[in-house]
């Protein structure tokens, strides 16, 4: 097939072939509903995690832990770009939806791998690139939407990749761009824009799924007259960052929206004091008016880029012989939150560290607020370590949620400490507006850096931990096949792991670091596991600095590879 042969052509010829083989042909594509994308069909994946609740979990249990040692690759497709590849695989009804850094989509035989059409965005030439990498497509309707570097976001055609309509949501040459998958409900396309670094104000916008026309906005950071606006001195509201980096969760039954937000700026907080609300924030927003109407602040008056962006997974917990409707939290800031989530308010239940955090002294039984040791804090002219280092316990790697298991499984970083120091800046429009200098260290007699960890939400207690040598930067899917699969280190392999012990039952080392969202779906009775595979952005930055740190040199190949497995017949 040409790269601009038409989804529709496929199906046709998709139905002729399954004619052919006594198979039932699939039709038409499949429009993408509010009902679909609440009770997704098992085979389908039709979301950055899948399901609203953010589980990157897959009913599938055809691979399991008894015969997924007899996974190989079934296609591969190269996507000629490099730096990080971190979408997830997409698939509708055997078609494919992935996003590549630059502002690439691919539509693909999940099948096959056939490419049926590709659209490129024409980025400006002006455009300084903070992250340049994708996280994915959000589908809704007969169209493909998609969030670029320029802050902008694109509607596409799934049958043809043609532009329906495109917005710009904000002007790119104030700091403003985007990195995320859009998150589609009830005829709306929301999305939230990055520039922290950058002094933007933070904000999550809802377009029409239709015509792209706002329906709402709200900012991250609260203006004059907004509740929490008294916790930022002067103007410094309008430059506080505050932006959204990852796809929100979603309350079908509340009609509620939870985002997670990012640091302050600049970064140490002597340079804004107050709490600063709502960055480094869970907010919960609801989704027909934008409305806030909950939020959490994991710490206040952030000094440590700890952001915390990581959408909560919607899980429900028992606590003290209550079932709690949980938000559940893996935090940059080193510490797993527990929170309850209701109509009108965001709770706090639990919280304890999952790595080693030498910030927090204490946090308050009953709000979840931190205390600090403030010399671990750092500030203008005070120079501070602290552990974790900025890329905190967790990064952006999404966790996962197995129901089987009832475990969460964490991609973390331990043995990562970080020395900074504030210093003035004054801000320019789209240009740097961090104000520190900072050094990274590693903790004296570390045999291991990055793992995979799984606790169990009924206990609230770790339950294993595989170590890798390692940093480990891999998204994080589980299986109704009792498997956790995950990338992220810099040997380049892929692998699966025994969900309930956490033994490695298979791994096969790809063209590049993993640094993808796995996904899983199910064509014609065969079940896929499905990944991209590319190396960059802040893996390959942690991984400079570790290695200048130490004195070595960790090569790692550069490129981007779309990898699909099923069992071997």
């Amino acid at each position: 097939m040409t790269p601009r042969t038409s989804l529709r052509s496929f199906i046709a010829l998709a139905c002729l072939a399954a004619a052919v083989a006594g198979a039932q042909p699939s039709g038409d594509y499949s429009p993408v509903t509010d009902e679909r994308l609440v009770e997704p069909e098992e085979g389908n994946w039709l979301m950055y995690l899948r399901t609203y609740d953010s589980w990157s979990y897959s009913p599938l249990d055809r691979i399991t832990t008894r015969n997924v040692s007899s996974l190989v690759p079934v296609w591969t497709m190269s996507t000629g770009t490099g730096e990080g590849h971190q979408s997830p695989p997409i698939v509708n009804d055997g078609v494919m939806f992935i996003t590549t850094p630059f502002n690439q989509v691919f539509a693909l035989d999940a099948v096959t791998g056939d490419l049926l059409w590709r659209y490129r965005h024409r980025l400006p030439p002006d455009l300084r690139m903070g992250h340049p990498t994708n996280r994915g497509v959000a589908l809704y309707g007969d169209k493909v939407y998609t969030a670029t570097s320029d802050a902008k976001v694109v509607a596409l055609d799934a049958a043809t990749g043609e532009v329906a309509w495109e917005r710009a949501v904000e002007d790119y040459n104030g700091g403003y761009y985007m990195t995320l998958a859009p998150l589609a409900a009830r005829g709306r396309i929301m999305v939230g824009v990055s520039g922290g670094e950058r002094g933007i104000r933070g904000f999550v916008i809802a377009l029409d799924a239709e015509t792209g026309d706002e329906v709402w906005k709200t900012y991250t950071i609260p203006g004059p007259g907004e509740p929490g606006h008294d916790t930022w001195p002067e103007d410094a509201w309008q430059t506080g960052g505050a932006p959204v980096w990852i796809t929100g969760s979603y309350d079908p039954e509340l009609g509620l929206t939870y985002w997670g937000t990012g640091n302050p700026g600049p970064w140490t907080g002597d340079a804004r004091p107050g709490d600063n609300l709502y960055t480094n924030s869970v907010i919960a927003l609801d989704v027909e008016t934008g409305e806030l109407r909950g939020h959490h602040q994991y710490h206040w008056n952030g000094s440590w880029d700890w952001d915390e962006v990581a959408a909560p997974l919607l899980i429900d917990v028992q606590r003290e012989g209550r079932r709690v409707p949980g938000l559940v939290h893996a935090g940059r800031n080193g510490y797993l939150w527990i929170l309850e989530r209701a109509a009108s308010s965001i709770s706090f239940i639990d919280a304890k560290p999952y790595v080693a955090q030498n910030v927090f002294t204490s946090i308050d039984p009953q709000t979840g607020r931190p205390e600090y040791d403030m010399a671990r804090k750092p500030a203008i002219g005070h120079r501070a370590e602290f552990c974790p280092s900025l890329w905190g316990g967790k990064d952006w790697p999404p966790a996962a949620y197995n129901p089987g298991t009832g475990y969460l499984y964490i991609p973390a970083n331990e043995n990562l400490c970080q020395q900074m120091e504030g210093e003035e800046v004054e801000y320019r429009r789209g240009q740097n507006f961090t104000g520190v200098q900072a050094d990274f260290s590693v903790v004296d007699g570390a045999d291991h850096i990055g793992e995979l960890q799984a606790w169990d939400l009924a206990t609230g207690e770790r339950v294993w931990t595989h170590e890798f040598e390692s940093p480990n930067w891999g998204p994080v899917m589980t299986t109704a096949g009792g498997l956790v699969f995950t990338g992220g280190t810099s040997d380049r392999y892929f692998r699966a792991f025994d969900a309930s012990s956490g033994r490695l039952l298979w791994q096969y080392r790809t063209n590049s670091g993993v640094t993808g969202v796995p996904t899983s779906f199910e064509v014609g009775g065969v079940q896929y596991i499905a990944v991209q595979s590319g190396w960059g952005v802040d893996a390959q930055g942690m991984l400079g600095r570790i290695d200048r740190y130490r004195g070595t040199e960790t090569i790692v190949p550069q490129g981007g590879v779309v990898w699909v497995f099923a069992l071997r017949r």
